[in-house]
C-alpha cells in the first residue's frame, strides 16, 4: 500500500539559542525577474510578425523594442513574471509562505515587478539595476498555443552576490528554475543555492522549463538533477533528458538519475514517483483558451500539497484541477478563489 505522506520538513523548535535553525519560508524560489506582456493575435498576425508558433525565442532589447513597437496600440495584459515566479505566486495564493530571488531593472516595468511581490506577501530580494527590466511578450494565438518573445535584460546579470543566504536557510524547499541555466553567471548562482540549501538541510526542487535548456546546456543540467530532490518536467522534456523515445523508458532511465519526479503529460494527466511509490493522476476536463503558466501553476500547487499537506495524493489532484483551471483563463494569475479550490477537492477525495 503507498504512503501518501511525504517526508515533511519540521520547523526547530523556536528558542533563543537555536534561532538559526527556524525554518520559518515555505519554499523559497530563485528564477528570473520578467514583466509578462500578453496579447491575443491570429494566426496571420503572427506570420506577419516572422514568428513560429508556440517556439520560444530569447532576443536582445533591441529586438523586443521594435516588437513592442509594431504591436503599439493593441490591448494587452501586464504581470510579474517568469517561470519561477508563477510557482512561487502560485504557491503563496494557496495559503504558503515563500520568498523569492531575481535581478530586475531600475526603471518603471522593474518597480511594478517588486511591488506585485509586496502586495502578494511574498518577501522579494530584488536589486534593482542599470540594465533594462527583463520581459516576456507572449502572443496567444485563437489555439490557446503561445509564442513567447523573451528579453531578459536585467535578470540575465543574476548571480551568486544577489542571493540572500538567509533565506535559504529559513526555507523548507528551494525551488530552481531550469531557465537559469541559459546564462553562465546564473548557472553559477543556481549551484550556489544548491549547496546552501545542503548545508542548510532544505529540500531541494527544479524544473526543467523548456526542451532547449536540456538540449544546448544538457551537461549542466544533467550535473544539477544529481543534487535535487524533487524534479518537475513535461513528457517531451522527460524524454530528452534520458535520450529515450516512450515515457516508460524515460521513467525507468529517471529513477537511476534522481529521487522524486512529476512528469505531466498533457491531456493525458501526470504521473509521479515519489518515495520509490509511482502515482497517476487524471487531467480534469476544461477548454483551454491561453497555455501561459500551466507548468508553473502545476508546480506551485503540487507543492503546496506536498510542503503543506504532506499528501502526495492531494499534492497531484490538486496540480491537475488548478492547471485545468488556469488555462481556461487569460494570463498565469488563478482568478478563482484558492481556498474554496483546496474545500472543493478536500471533499472530492474524502
Amino acid at each position: 500500500m503507498k504512503n501518501n505522506k511525504f517526508i515533511k520538513f519540521e520547523n526547530s523548535k523556536l528558542t533563543n539559542k537555536y534561532k538559526m535553525n527556524v525554518k520559518d519560508i515555505d519554499l523559497c524560489g530563485l528564477g528570473n525577474g520578467l514583466v509578462d506582456l500578453l496579447y491575443e493575435v491570429s494566426f496571420e498576425e503572427l506570420e506577419q510578425l516572422g514568428l513560429r508558433k508556440g517556439e520560444m525565442r530569447l532576443v536582445d532589447d533591441t529586438l523586443q523594442k521594435k516588437l513592442l513597437e509594431k504591436l503599439a496600440g493593441r490591448s494587452y495584459t501586464i504581470c510579474s513574471g517568469g517561470s519561477a515566479a508563477n510557482t512561487i505566486i502560485a504557491f503563496s495564493q494557496f495559503g504558503g509562505t515563500s520568498a523569492y530571488h531575481t535581478v530586475v531593472g531600475d526603471d518603471d516595468f522593474g518597480r511594478f515587478y517588486v511591488n506585485e511581490f509586496n502586495e502578494l506577501g511574498i518577501s522579494i530580494n530584488a536589486p534593482m539595476i542599470n540594465e533594462p527590466t527583463g520581459t516576456c511578450i507572449v502572443l496567444i494565438t485563437p489555439d490557446s498555443e503561445r509564442t513567447m518573445n523573451t528579453s531578459l535584460g536585467a535578470t540575465a546579470h543574476f548571480g551568486v552576490e544577489h542571493i540572500t543566504p538567509d533565506y535559504i536557510r529559513r526555507a523548507k524547499w528551494v525551488y530552481l528554475e531550469g531557465y537559469k541555466f541559459t546564462a553562465e553567471k546564473s548557472t553559477e548562482a543556481l549551484f550556489f543555492a544548491i549547496e546552501l540549501a545542503k548545508k542548510h538541510e532544505a529540500k531541494i526542487s527544479l524544473s526543467l522549463s523548456d526542451v532547449f535548456v536540456i538540449t544546448n546546456f544538457f551537461d549542466k543540467v544533467l550535473e544539477a538533477i544529481k543534487h535535487i530532490d524533487l524534479l518537475f518536467c513535461n513528457e517531451i522534456e522527460a524524454l530528452t533528458l534520458t535520450e529515450t523515445s516512450n515515457i516508460d523508458q524515460a521513467k525507468r532511465k529517471l529513477t537511476s538519475l534522481v529521487p522524486n519526479f512529476v512528469i505531466t503529460l498533457g491531456a493525458k494527466g501526470s504521473i509521479a514517483n515519489i518515495n520509490k511509490s509511482e502515482y497517476q493522476f487524471p487531467a480534469y476536463s476544461t477548454k483551454a483558451i491561453d497555455t501561459t503558466g500551466a507548468g508553473d501553476m502545476f508546480a506551485g500547487a503540487f507543492l503546496f500539497g506536498l510542503i503543506q499537506k504532506g499528501d502526495i495524493n492531494f499534492a497531484g489532484h490538486l496540480a491537475s484541477l488548478s492547471s485545468s483551471r488556469i488555462v481556461s483563463q487569460f494570463g498565469a494569475r488563478l482568478k478563482d478563489n484558492h481556498k474554496e479550490i483546496i474545500n472543493q477537492l478536500e471533499k472530492q477525495l474524502l
